[in-house]
């Protein structure tokens, strides 16, 4: 699984922290996605596919 972000179209809203708290962060100055892992473990593909699909702005693109 790969993962890709768009940061120009990221709003902050931050459900992908939410719902992939591994894998996703933000940062302080604005709530712009920060990638923690751009290729995490095949446990974690079910939560990286539910917060890529709760973004609000299809910020977050993934690629199995």
């Amino acid at each position: 699984m790969q993962i890709s972000i768009d940061f120009d179209k990221c709003c902050g809203a931050g459900q992908c922290v939410l719902v992939a708290p591994d894998v996703f962060d933000q940062r302080d100055e604005d709530g712009i996605v920060v990638l923690l892992d751009g290729n995490p473990p095949v446990g974690q593909s079910e939560s990286v596919a539910q917060a890529a699909a709760v973004c609000p702005a299809a910020a977050i693109q993934v690629r199995r």
